[in-house]
Protein backbone atom coordinates (compact mmCIF):
# COMPACT_ATOMS: atom_id res chain seq x y z
CA UNK A 1 0.00 0.00 0.00
CA UNK A 2 1.36 3.55 -1.28
CA UNK A 3 1.61 6.22 1.58
CA UNK A 4 -1.14 8.15 -0.82
CA UNK A 5 -3.43 4.83 -0.24
CA UNK A 6 -3.21 4.83 3.27
CA UNK A 7 -5.15 6.83 5.97
CA UNK A 8 -4.66 6.81 9.11
CA UNK A 9 -7.67 7.74 12.33
CA UNK A 10 -5.86 8.88 15.82
CA UNK A 11 -8.20 7.85 18.11
CA UNK A 12 -7.86 10.11 21.32
CA UNK A 13 -6.01 13.33 20.76
CA UNK A 14 -4.64 13.91 24.69
CA UNK A 15 -0.85 13.86 25.32
CA UNK A 16 0.34 10.61 23.21
CA UNK A 17 -2.10 10.76 20.57
CA UNK A 18 -1.48 14.68 19.46
CA UNK A 19 1.96 14.24 19.01
CA UNK A 20 1.74 11.19 17.15
CA UNK A 21 -1.11 12.59 14.61
CA UNK A 22 0.84 15.77 14.19
CA UNK A 23 4.19 13.49 12.80
CA UNK A 24 1.61 11.23 10.61
CA UNK A 25 -0.30 14.17 9.22
CA UNK A 26 3.15 15.06 7.88
CA UNK A 27 3.21 11.98 5.79
CA UNK A 28 0.06 10.47 5.80
CA UNK A 29 -3.78 11.10 5.38
CA UNK A 30 -4.54 11.39 8.97
CA UNK A 31 -7.63 11.88 10.80
CA UNK A 32 -7.26 13.17 14.59
CA UNK A 33 -10.34 12.09 15.96
CA UNK A 34 -11.66 12.56 19.39
CA UNK A 35 -15.24 12.61 21.20
CA UNK A 36 -14.45 15.99 23.10
CA UNK A 37 -15.58 18.39 21.10
CA UNK A 38 -13.68 21.56 22.83
CA UNK A 39 -10.52 19.56 22.12
CA UNK A 40 -10.96 19.38 18.68
CA UNK A 41 -12.28 22.84 18.42
CA UNK A 42 -8.91 24.29 20.69
CA UNK A 43 -6.92 22.16 18.13
CA UNK A 44 -8.49 24.29 14.87
CA UNK A 45 -7.57 27.61 16.64
CA UNK A 46 -4.22 26.11 16.62
CA UNK A 47 -3.80 25.38 20.55
CA UNK A 48 -2.74 23.08 23.02
CA UNK A 49 -3.59 22.81 26.56
CA UNK A 50 -1.25 19.88 26.80
CA UNK A 51 1.52 22.34 25.88
CA UNK A 52 3.02 19.59 23.61
CA UNK A 53 2.15 20.65 20.28
CA UNK A 54 3.51 24.21 19.86
CA UNK A 55 0.84 26.48 17.56
CA UNK A 56 2.58 26.72 14.53
CA UNK A 57 2.46 22.80 14.18
CA UNK A 58 -1.05 23.31 14.65
CA UNK A 59 -1.68 26.04 11.94
CA UNK A 60 1.22 24.45 9.43
CA UNK A 61 -0.50 22.66 6.32
CA UNK A 62 -0.41 18.96 6.28
CA UNK A 63 -2.58 15.88 5.54
CA UNK A 64 -3.78 16.68 8.89
CA UNK A 65 -7.34 17.52 9.95
CA UNK A 66 -9.41 16.95 13.24
CA UNK A 67 -13.04 15.33 14.26
CA UNK A 68 -15.39 14.86 16.58
CA UNK A 69 -17.51 12.58 14.20
CA UNK A 70 -17.10 9.19 14.30
CA UNK A 71 -18.35 8.84 10.79
CA UNK A 72 -15.63 10.73 9.24
CA UNK A 73 -12.93 8.15 9.97
CA UNK A 74 -14.89 5.06 8.65
CA UNK A 75 -12.83 5.08 5.60
CA UNK A 76 -9.25 4.79 7.21
CA UNK A 77 -7.18 1.78 6.84
CA UNK A 78 -4.94 2.25 10.23
CA UNK A 79 -6.70 2.94 13.28
CA UNK A 80 -4.48 4.18 16.09
CA UNK A 81 -5.96 3.72 19.68
CA UNK A 82 -4.32 6.22 22.04
CA UNK A 83 -7.05 6.72 24.78
CA UNK A 84 -6.08 6.44 28.59
CA UNK A 85 -5.98 3.27 30.84
CA UNK A 86 -5.59 4.45 34.22
CA UNK A 87 -6.56 2.45 37.58
CA UNK A 88 -9.71 2.56 39.32
CA UNK A 89 -10.12 3.68 43.11
CA UNK A 90 -9.30 0.04 44.43
CA UNK A 91 -6.10 0.47 42.17
CA UNK A 92 -7.53 -2.21 39.41
CA UNK A 93 -7.38 -1.44 35.92
CA UNK A 94 -10.29 0.77 35.04
CA UNK A 95 -10.28 -0.66 30.97
CA UNK A 96 -13.48 1.66 30.20
CA UNK A 97 -11.99 3.73 27.46
CA UNK A 98 -10.23 1.32 25.61
CA UNK A 99 -13.25 -0.80 25.46
CA UNK A 100 -15.69 2.00 24.27
CA UNK A 101 -12.95 3.00 21.69
CA UNK A 102 -12.48 -0.53 20.87
CA UNK A 103 -16.27 -1.20 20.33
CA UNK A 104 -16.47 2.54 18.26
CA UNK A 105 -13.60 1.02 15.38
CA UNK A 106 -14.91 -2.49 15.81
CA UNK A 107 -18.19 -1.16 14.31
CA UNK A 108 -16.72 0.48 11.41
CA UNK A 109 -13.96 -1.96 10.49
CA UNK A 110 -13.30 -3.14 6.82
CA UNK A 111 -11.54 -5.97 5.61
CA UNK A 112 -7.74 -5.77 5.70
CA UNK A 113 -8.00 -2.47 8.32
CA UNK A 114 -5.63 -2.77 10.94
CA UNK A 115 -6.17 -1.79 13.96
CA UNK A 116 -2.67 -0.71 16.18
CA UNK A 117 -3.08 -0.09 20.30
CA UNK A 118 -0.88 2.49 22.21
CA UNK A 119 -2.32 2.79 25.30
CA UNK A 120 -0.69 0.72 28.45
CA UNK A 121 -2.28 -1.83 29.08
CA UNK A 122 -1.14 -5.65 31.06
CA UNK A 123 0.68 -8.52 28.42
CA UNK A 124 -2.35 -10.39 26.96
CA UNK A 125 -5.15 -7.33 27.35
CA UNK A 126 -5.21 -6.51 23.21
CA UNK A 127 -6.08 -10.42 22.37
CA UNK A 128 -7.81 -10.99 25.28
CA UNK A 129 -9.89 -7.79 25.71
CA UNK A 130 -10.02 -5.60 22.53
CA UNK A 131 -9.74 -8.19 19.86
CA UNK A 132 -13.41 -9.98 20.53
CA UNK A 133 -14.73 -6.51 20.78
CA UNK A 134 -13.40 -5.68 17.53
CA UNK A 135 -14.37 -8.85 16.05
CA UNK A 136 -18.25 -8.80 17.82
CA UNK A 137 -19.00 -5.66 16.39
CA UNK A 138 -17.11 -5.56 12.95
CA UNK A 139 -18.82 -9.28 12.36
CA UNK A 140 -15.02 -9.67 10.68
CA UNK A 141 -12.66 -12.73 11.94
CA UNK A 142 -9.26 -11.60 13.34
CA UNK A 143 -6.31 -12.37 11.17
CA UNK A 144 -8.40 -13.42 8.73
CA UNK A 145 -10.88 -10.24 7.70
CA UNK A 146 -8.68 -7.29 9.79
CA UNK A 147 -5.50 -7.19 12.05
CA UNK A 148 -3.96 -5.61 14.65
CA UNK A 149 -0.14 -4.37 16.45
CA UNK A 150 0.48 -2.62 19.07
CA UNK A 151 3.34 -0.10 19.57
CA UNK A 152 3.38 1.31 23.13
CA UNK A 153 3.66 4.87 23.88
CA UNK A 154 6.99 6.40 24.99
CA UNK A 155 6.10 10.13 25.82
CA UNK A 156 7.32 11.70 28.18
CA UNK A 157 4.60 14.59 29.36
CA UNK A 158 6.50 18.24 29.41
CA UNK A 159 10.34 17.26 28.11
CA UNK A 160 11.44 19.13 25.08
CA UNK A 161 14.29 17.23 24.94
CA UNK A 162 12.95 13.56 24.48
CA UNK A 163 10.18 13.94 21.58
CA UNK A 164 7.94 11.29 19.78
CA UNK A 165 10.35 11.15 16.87
CA UNK A 166 13.54 10.78 18.73
CA UNK A 167 12.21 8.29 20.94
CA UNK A 168 13.03 4.63 19.94
CA UNK A 169 9.53 2.90 19.34
CA UNK A 170 8.65 -0.55 19.65
CA UNK A 171 6.29 -2.54 17.31
CA UNK A 172 4.65 -5.60 17.23
CA UNK A 173 1.41 -6.93 15.12
CA UNK A 174 -0.90 -9.87 15.41
CA UNK A 175 1.01 -12.05 12.58
CA UNK A 176 4.29 -11.84 10.90
CA UNK A 177 2.67 -9.79 7.72
CA UNK A 178 1.09 -7.47 10.12
CA UNK A 179 4.28 -6.71 12.40
CA UNK A 180 6.46 -5.94 9.23
CA UNK A 181 3.28 -3.36 8.07
CA UNK A 182 3.13 -2.05 11.37
CA UNK A 183 7.01 -1.39 12.04
CA UNK A 184 7.33 0.04 8.31
CA UNK A 185 4.04 2.52 9.30
CA UNK A 186 6.02 3.70 11.95
CA UNK A 187 9.49 4.28 10.32
CA UNK A 188 8.10 6.97 8.55
CA UNK A 189 8.28 9.13 11.43
CA UNK A 190 10.43 7.84 13.42
CA UNK A 191 13.81 8.80 13.23
CA UNK A 192 15.41 7.45 16.16
CA UNK A 193 14.68 3.86 14.43
CA UNK A 194 12.18 1.25 15.74
CA UNK A 195 12.47 -2.44 17.35
CA UNK A 196 10.12 -5.04 16.11
CA UNK A 197 8.98 -6.85 18.81
CA UNK A 198 8.39 -10.97 18.27
CA UNK A 199 4.50 -10.06 19.44
CA UNK A 200 2.19 -8.28 20.85
CA UNK A 201 2.20 -9.68 23.81
CA UNK A 202 6.21 -9.34 24.01
CA UNK A 203 5.53 -5.65 23.40
CA UNK A 204 2.88 -4.80 26.19
CA UNK A 205 4.79 -6.46 28.61
CA UNK A 206 8.54 -4.35 27.70
CA UNK A 207 5.89 -1.33 27.94
CA UNK A 208 4.08 -2.00 31.40
CA UNK A 209 8.34 -2.69 33.09
CA UNK A 210 9.39 0.45 31.54
CA UNK A 211 7.69 2.48 34.70
CA UNK A 212 7.35 -0.60 37.06
CA UNK A 213 11.08 -0.83 37.14
CA UNK A 214 11.55 3.12 37.29
CA UNK A 215 8.88 3.38 40.49
CA UNK A 216 10.43 0.40 42.25
CA UNK A 217 13.60 1.96 42.53
CA UNK A 218 12.08 5.73 43.76
CA UNK A 219 10.68 3.78 45.85
CA UNK A 220 13.72 2.49 47.08
CA UNK A 221 15.24 5.88 46.96
CA UNK A 222 12.02 7.28 48.92
CA UNK A 223 12.55 4.56 51.63
CA UNK A 224 16.22 5.51 52.03
CA UNK A 225 15.50 9.22 52.20
CA UNK A 226 12.49 8.37 55.09
CA UNK A 227 15.59 6.56 56.93
CA UNK A 228 18.27 9.28 56.31
CA UNK A 229 15.62 12.00 57.89
CA UNK A 230 15.62 9.73 61.06
CA UNK A 231 19.33 9.33 61.26
CA UNK A 232 19.55 13.39 60.31
CA UNK A 233 21.52 12.70 57.15
CA UNK A 234 20.63 14.97 54.11
CA UNK A 235 19.57 12.49 51.55
CA UNK A 236 20.69 14.56 48.27
CA UNK A 237 24.30 14.40 49.67
CA UNK A 238 24.56 11.19 50.21
CA UNK A 239 23.18 10.60 46.64
CA UNK A 240 25.37 12.73 45.01
CA UNK A 241 28.53 11.13 47.01
CA UNK A 242 26.95 7.58 46.12
CA UNK A 243 26.87 8.80 42.18
CA UNK A 244 30.17 9.13 42.20
CA UNK A 245 30.24 5.61 41.52
CA UNK A 246 30.08 4.44 37.69
CA UNK A 247 27.18 2.24 37.86
CA UNK A 248 25.14 4.06 40.77
CA UNK A 249 21.73 4.68 39.59
CA UNK A 250 21.10 8.74 39.26
CA UNK A 251 17.02 8.42 40.98
CA UNK A 252 16.15 10.59 43.53
CA UNK A 253 12.86 10.76 45.80
CA UNK A 254 9.46 12.63 45.67
CA UNK A 255 6.00 12.31 44.62
CA UNK A 256 5.14 9.39 41.92
CA UNK A 257 2.45 9.87 40.38
CA UNK A 258 1.04 10.73 36.80
CA UNK A 259 -0.42 8.24 33.85
CA UNK A 260 2.75 6.06 33.86
CA UNK A 261 4.89 5.32 36.70
CA UNK A 262 2.18 5.67 39.01
CA UNK A 263 -0.34 3.39 37.50
CA UNK A 264 1.50 0.84 34.98
CA UNK A 265 2.78 -1.49 37.83
CA UNK A 266 -0.94 -2.18 38.70
CA UNK A 267 -1.83 -3.45 35.53
CA UNK A 268 1.95 -5.66 35.95
CA UNK A 269 0.25 -6.90 39.54
CA UNK A 270 -2.82 -7.20 38.31
CA UNK A 271 -2.15 -9.83 35.62
CA UNK A 272 0.17 -11.54 37.77
CA UNK A 273 -2.04 -12.33 40.75
CA UNK A 274 -4.91 -13.44 38.03
CA UNK A 275 -2.66 -16.16 36.64
CA UNK A 276 -2.11 -16.55 40.78
CA UNK A 277 1.77 -14.96 41.65
CA UNK A 278 1.65 -11.76 44.15
CA UNK A 279 4.32 -9.81 43.06
CA UNK A 280 5.88 -8.45 46.30
CA UNK A 281 8.38 -6.51 45.40
CA UNK A 282 6.38 -4.25 42.85
CA UNK A 283 3.17 -3.67 45.32
CA UNK A 284 6.24 -2.42 48.28
CA UNK A 285 7.41 0.00 45.77
CA UNK A 286 3.62 0.85 45.09
CA UNK A 287 2.87 0.78 48.82
CA UNK A 288 5.96 3.30 49.32
CA UNK A 289 5.62 5.60 46.91
CA UNK A 290 1.83 5.98 48.00
CA UNK A 291 2.28 7.48 51.07
CA UNK A 292 4.93 9.31 50.38
CA UNK A 293 2.79 12.59 50.24
CA UNK A 294 1.34 11.24 53.68
CA UNK A 295 5.05 10.91 54.92
CA UNK A 296 5.54 14.56 53.98
CA UNK A 297 2.71 15.98 55.44
CA UNK A 298 3.82 15.05 58.69
CA UNK A 299 7.53 16.27 58.46
CA UNK A 300 5.85 19.37 57.83
CA UNK A 301 3.66 19.29 60.91
CA UNK A 302 6.52 18.15 63.02
CA UNK A 303 8.80 21.52 61.39
CA UNK A 304 5.94 23.40 62.49
CA UNK A 305 5.47 22.10 65.86
CA UNK A 306 9.17 22.78 66.63
CA UNK A 307 8.81 26.55 65.77
CA UNK A 308 6.21 26.50 67.85
CA UNK A 309 3.64 27.14 64.89
CA UNK A 310 -0.19 26.36 66.04
CA UNK A 311 -0.81 23.65 63.36
CA UNK A 312 -4.63 23.78 63.28
CA UNK A 313 -5.61 26.89 61.70
CA UNK A 314 -2.35 27.70 59.91
CA UNK A 315 -2.07 28.53 56.15
CA UNK A 316 0.08 26.14 54.00
CA UNK A 317 0.98 27.96 50.64
CA UNK A 318 1.83 24.53 48.09
CA UNK A 319 3.98 25.71 44.98
CA UNK A 320 2.91 23.07 42.15
CA UNK A 321 -0.04 20.60 41.59
CA UNK A 322 0.93 18.74 38.53
CA UNK A 323 2.47 15.20 38.65
CA UNK A 324 5.69 16.43 37.65
CA UNK A 325 7.75 19.91 36.31
CA UNK A 326 7.38 21.78 33.30
CA UNK A 327 3.76 20.19 32.73
CA UNK A 328 0.39 20.91 33.16
CA UNK A 329 -0.66 17.01 33.38
CA UNK A 330 -3.31 16.68 36.77
CA UNK A 331 -3.90 13.03 35.80
CA UNK A 332 -3.12 11.17 39.33
CA UNK A 333 -1.15 13.48 40.91
CA UNK A 334 0.19 12.79 44.38
CA UNK A 335 0.53 16.34 45.77
CA UNK A 336 -3.25 15.75 46.40
CA UNK A 337 -2.29 13.03 49.03
CA UNK A 338 -0.53 16.02 50.61
CA UNK A 339 -3.07 18.44 49.96
CA UNK A 340 -5.45 16.16 52.05
CA UNK A 341 -2.99 15.56 54.67
CA UNK A 342 -2.42 18.67 55.55
CA UNK A 343 -6.45 19.46 55.29
CA UNK A 344 -6.72 16.69 58.25
CA UNK A 345 -4.89 18.48 60.00
CA UNK A 346 -6.95 21.43 60.02
CA UNK A 347 -4.61 23.56 57.69
CA UNK A 348 -6.09 26.19 55.24
CA UNK A 349 -4.04 24.93 51.56
CA UNK A 350 -3.44 27.24 48.78
CA UNK A 351 -1.64 25.99 45.74
CA UNK A 352 -0.23 28.12 43.36
CA UNK A 353 0.93 26.84 39.83
CA UNK A 354 0.11 28.56 37.11
CA UNK A 355 0.78 26.30 34.46
CA UNK A 356 -2.58 24.87 35.86
CA UNK A 357 -5.95 25.30 33.82
CA UNK A 358 -7.94 26.24 36.98
CA UNK A 359 -11.27 25.08 35.02
CA UNK A 360 -9.27 21.75 35.22
CA UNK A 361 -7.85 21.91 38.66
CA UNK A 362 -11.56 21.97 40.26
CA UNK A 363 -13.39 19.40 38.00
CA UNK A 364 -11.17 16.69 38.71
CA UNK A 365 -10.02 17.91 42.10
CA UNK A 366 -12.22 20.33 43.79
CA UNK A 367 -9.18 22.80 44.10
CA UNK A 368 -8.46 26.37 42.19
CA UNK A 369 -5.45 27.65 42.25
CA UNK A 370 -4.13 31.01 43.52
CA UNK A 371 -3.32 33.16 40.63
CA UNK A 372 -0.12 34.38 43.12
CA UNK A 373 0.86 33.88 46.69
CA UNK A 374 0.94 36.99 49.14
CA UNK A 375 3.38 38.14 51.22
CA UNK A 376 3.95 37.76 54.70
CA UNK A 377 0.86 35.29 54.73
CA UNK A 378 2.06 31.62 55.29
CA UNK A 379 3.01 29.46 58.13
CA UNK A 380 4.55 27.10 55.27
CA UNK A 381 5.57 27.04 52.43
CA UNK A 382 6.42 23.63 50.38
CA UNK A 383 7.90 23.20 47.32
CA UNK A 384 6.05 20.23 45.71
CA UNK A 385 6.98 20.59 41.56
CA UNK A 386 10.31 21.70 40.11
CA UNK A 387 8.45 23.57 37.45
CA UNK A 388 11.57 25.78 36.06
CA UNK A 389 9.03 29.01 36.91
CA UNK A 390 9.65 28.08 40.27
CA UNK A 391 13.85 27.26 39.95
CA UNK A 392 14.22 31.45 38.45
CA UNK A 393 12.34 32.40 41.91
CA UNK A 394 15.26 33.25 44.80
CA UNK A 395 14.93 31.59 47.97
CA UNK A 396 14.38 35.23 49.83
CA UNK A 397 11.60 36.32 47.35
CA UNK A 398 9.81 32.98 48.42
CA UNK A 399 10.17 33.49 51.64
CA UNK A 400 8.77 36.46 51.61
CA UNK A 401 4.90 34.77 51.21
CA UNK A 402 5.82 33.29 54.71
CA UNK A 403 5.20 34.85 57.97
CA UNK A 404 7.52 36.18 60.37
CA UNK A 405 7.95 32.30 61.69
CA UNK A 406 7.56 29.99 59.34
CA UNK A 407 8.92 26.93 57.64
CA UNK A 408 10.01 25.92 53.87
CA UNK A 409 9.79 22.34 52.95
CA UNK A 410 11.82 21.56 49.68
CA UNK A 411 10.37 18.23 48.32
CA UNK A 412 12.61 18.82 44.64
CA UNK A 413 15.64 19.99 45.97
CA UNK A 414 14.79 23.17 44.49
CA UNK A 415 17.76 24.70 46.81
CA UNK A 416 20.48 24.11 48.71
CA UNK A 417 20.70 22.01 51.90
CA UNK A 418 20.62 24.55 54.78
CA UNK A 419 18.66 26.98 52.63
CA UNK A 420 14.94 25.33 53.43
CA UNK A 421 14.05 23.68 57.15
CA UNK A 422 13.18 20.54 55.65
CA UNK A 423 13.51 18.36 52.40
CA UNK A 424 13.27 14.47 51.23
Amino acid sequence: MSNDNKKLAIIGLGYVGLPLAIEFGKVFKTIGFDLNKSRIEELLNGNDATLEVESFELKEKTKLSFSNNIEDIKDCNFYIITVPTPIDKNKKPDLNPLIRASRDIGRLLKKNDIVIYESTVYPGATEEICVPILEENSNLIFNQDFYCGYSPERINPGDKNHRLSSIIKVTSGSDEKTSKKVDELYKKIITAGTHNAGSIKIAEAAKVIENTQRDVNIALINELSVIFNILDIDTESVLKAAGTKWNFLPFRPGLVGGHCIGVDPYYLTHKAIEIGYRPEIILAGRQINDRMGFYIAHQVYSLMEKQSISVAGSRVLIMGLTFKENCPDLRNTRVMDLVSELKSFDCHVDIYDPLVNKDDSNNEHGIIPILKPKRKTYDAIVLAVAHDEFKSIPIDKIKEFGKDNHIIYDIKYLFKSGQTDGRL
